[in-house]
């Protein structure tokens, strides 16, 4: 992809994303990811209705007068972005691949936190973390990340879940707002989600295409694993077949799902055959009514 079909892409997707933004999500993010607590702003004359617990008795004593304490929400907060780029996100019996699918997302959470002036950083991760873009502010810096998301070229076509969250705990010691963005087809990543869940508020954003859980019966086909390279020839017209299929694909779906539940921890799931971006802001709005 060349730099200026690249920057029409990023712009293509900043524009579709920016009604999601402001619309959508910008309200009932702030609301759901509240910052660390409040903070003395300032002294101001005391008026009918003010709590009394927040007069300022030094203040007070020395102007002969009452006042009272303003408090400010300390706002800024840092969101990462653990994006899985490994090659079954090239995977997409949709309109969309999962990758792409994976962008656009990863760009309405680094607008919503550009907008609320957080912080956002990104890891891409396969088999390895391949890049890591430390958080900052700023329009640009969310620009950046889209661009990346969209330019990038993994080296490796496996997944390693558990190597990107053991790359997150070690270098971000601060507790951080985490999306992690996968189709969590990967193994042995249980105790570091959980570790990971405790230091940071982690949220897995699990992309599904249906084509991975049923197999339609269109008689014998080569069937690729994106990850491995290994192609098999499967007889999809044998009903037993894609029955044990769809019973293993469940099977680790509600192995997921368990796990998530028992790290307390929250998860939405995403189909690529149905609008994405309602069930995200479904959870925002649940998520919101919780705390």
């Amino acid at each position: 992809m060349d730099t200026k079909e690249l920057l029409k892409k990023v712009r293509h997707l900043e524009i579709r994303t920016r009604g999601l933004v402001n619309q959508v999500f910008s309200g009932e993010y702030h609301s759901v990811f509240k910052g660390r607590g409040m903070a003395f702003s300032e002294v101001r004359e005391y008026q009918i209705g003010d709590e009394i617990r927040t007069i300022d008795w030094n203040v007070t004593a020395r102007l002969n007068h009452p006042f009272v304490k303003v408090f400010e929400e300390e706002r800024e907060l840092t969101v990462m972005l653990l994006v899985d780029m490994s090659g079954s996100q090239y995977f997409g019996s949709q309109q969309s691949l999962k990758r792409d699918v994976a962008a656009e997302l990863s760009a309405i959470l680094a607008f919503s936190a550009m907008k609320n002036n957080d912080k956002v950083g990104a890891i891409l991760f396969t088999g390895e973390v391949e890049r890591f873009i430390p958080p900052r502010k700023g329009r640009s810096h969310a620009l950046r990340i889209v661009r990346e998301l969209l330019s990038f070229e993994p080296t490796s076509t496996s997944t390693n879940i558990r190597g990107a969250l053991e790359y997150l705990n070690h270098i971000q010691k601060k507790r951080s707002i985490v999306f992690l963005i996968s189709d969590f087809m990967d193994e042995g990543y249980e105790a570091a989600l959980r570790i990971a869940g405790k230091r940071h508020d982690l949220i897995g954003l699990v992309l599904q295409d249906p084509r991975e859980l049923d197999l339609p019966p269109v008689g014998l086909i080569p069937l690729r694993d994106a990850e491995s390279g290994e192609v098999r020839w499967v007889d999809t017209s044998d009903r037993r077949l894609r029955t044990a299929f769809k019973a293993d694909r469940l099977a680790v779906q509600q192995a997921r799902r368990s796990l998530f539940l028992k790290s307390r921890l929250d998860a939405v799931e995403l189909r690529l055959d149905r609008p994405t971006m309602k069930p995200l802001a479904d959870f925002f709005r649940m998520r919101e009514r919780r705390w």
